[in-house]
């Protein structure tokens, strides 16, 4: 008898925890998993948390769905998401909808929401941020597909999202892939976020010589102000965390090589594919492949010279001032470029996304949920066409109150030979904003002299090209 009002198929760890939180939101919550044994482990293990429905087959599972049916299908990306939505069609009636919970590249949701859309089936891509205890408690969901889709399932996903001043962090943020669109630039701000964060660490301890439980001290004292946030919190904690294996600071015990599953590099990409400047996520995505390649550091840590100086510190809270401020204004450009990102994408593919409501869905249950996160719904608030949330008036503030003490970290750490990809990087996208002009001309005549790629001119409309091969005189493109 069909009786349960949502499906999830898929009984990983998030899986498993979504199910959990629909059954806990008062759902009666169909349950099904290729490998019966997760099914029956979910059932026995949390039955008390609400009404779930196990089924060991997929048809039966989907006949203990209410119409129109709605399945939540949260398994590995790619191949093993195309099985199960190949397995579910054809026993799925037009008007029922299949959502991918999982981190699908938006293409492949473009892709399968034609196909679905030719047997009449709703097809949603949900981004879910949050992680497993998110899942469990709260998650900031970004869904993307029709907004007929989203009106049968807003119930059941707004009631699971985190809430944060009494409203759900989850949205219908655009059509077909916009959902898991948003949820990968989410994820490359992540990288940049993290690396940040880690760069900051790096140079107070390096210039510094404290100790990771004194800078877990910091940045818990940072989280008491504007880089109140998720990470922040989470550094302070592993930071004091002592290994119980060898007494050891517990960072001092983890290999130095952060993974990747791929999100930052697919947010990379997308923007080149866009020609969005994403330089903080970029060299956040590229410092873990540094990290990444220990044979390689070690043959250059035997061959190359240093020649780096010392930190020369002579007000040690105003040090660690400037690093806090110099934190602060790369997040500002990280955020900044992703929502660049998130909007050259919605104009491209006709998403109409609203970066307000996107800023406004992050604020909770996801891992870069931050203080300013409500600022930068406020920027939009103001100005839903800022050309970039740089110059809205909160963050042109913020930038120019930084910008001195971010020099100084930089210049700083550069002269001892601290590496500072993204802080690096940050400074010079702020500085190449308040160039009036750039040596992009240089480049541009360079085109022009070996690929006759033309150029435009200061005093006159059109394209040109200059004969450099014999009298070099100017002619019109």
């Amino acid at each position: 008898m069909a009786q349960a009002d949502i499906g999830v198929t898929g009984l990983s760890v998030m899986g498993r925890n979504l199910a959990r939180n629909f059954a806990r939101n008062g759902f009666t919550v169909a349950v099904h998993n290729r490998s019966p044994h997760r099914m029956h482990s979910l059932v026995a293990d949390h039955g008390e948390e609400g009404t779930f429905l196990g089924r060991e087959e997929l048809s039966h599972f989907v006949e203990s769905l209410s119409s129109p049916r709605v399945v939540v299908v949260m398994v590995k990306a790619g191949a093993a998401t195309d099985e199960v939505i190949d397995a579910l069609v054809p026993l799925l009636d037009a008007g029922d909808i299949v959502v991918d919970a999982g981190n699908a590249h938006y293409s492949d949701t473009v892709r399968r929401q034609g196909t679905l859309e030719t047997h009449g089936i709703h097809f949603v891509g949900m981004g879910v941020s949050g992680g497993e205890e998110g899942a469990l408690t709260g998650p900031s969901m970004m869904v993307g597909g029709s907004a007929e889709a989203y009106a049968r399932i807003a119930p059941m996903v707004e009631a699971i999202a985190a809430q944060v001043n009494g409203k759900a962090c989850a949205a219908h943020v655009g059509p077909d892939g916009a959902g898991h669109f948003v949820k990968m630039v989410h994820n490359g701000i992540e990288y940049a976020d993290m690396q940040l964060i880690a760069e900051a660490y790096n140079i107070l301890r390096e210039g510094l010589h404290l100790t990771p439980a004194e800078i877990g001290d910091i940045f818990a004292e940072w989280n008491e102000g504007e880089l109140e946030s998720f990470l922040i919190d989470t550094t302070a904690q592993v930071l004091r965390h002592v290994d119980a294996r060898t007494g050891k600071p517990f960072v001092d015990v983890v290999v130095d090589e952060a993974g990747q599953k791929g999100t930052g590099r697919w947010t990379v990409q997308s923007a080149l594919d866009l020609g969005v400047p994403i330089t903080g996520i970029a060299e956040a995505t590229f410092a873990r492949a540094v990290s990444s390649g220990r044979a390689q550091r070690a043959s250059a840590q035997q061959t190359l010279e240093n020649n780096a100086g010392e930190f020369v510190i002579h007000d040690r809270d105003g040090f660690i001032e400037d690093v806090r401020l110099a934190l602060y204004g790369s997040k500002i450009v990280a955020y900044a470029q992703g929502f660049d990102h998130i909007q050259a994408a919605s104009q491209e593919f006709g998403w109409d996304i609203n970066r307000g409501d996107v800023a406004r869905i992050w604020r909770g249950g996801c891992i870069i949920r931050a203080q300013f996160l409500d600022r930068i719904t406020e920027a939009y608030e103001r100005n839903d066409a800022l050309p970039t949330l740089m110059v809205d008036s909160f963050f042109a503030d913020a930038l120019g109150a930084t910008v001195s003490a971010w020099r100084r970290t930089v210049s700083q750490a550069a002269l001892a030979g601290v590496p500072i990809p993204v802080f690096g990087a940050s400074l010079s996208y702020y500085d190449a904003l308040l160039q009036e002009r750039l040596p992009a001309a240089l480049i541009q005549a360079q085109r022009d002299f070996f690929g006759a790629h033309t150029y435009r001119r200061v005093d006159a409309e059109g394209s040109f090209h200059t004969l450099w091969s014999t009298d070099r005189s100017e002619v019109e493109a």
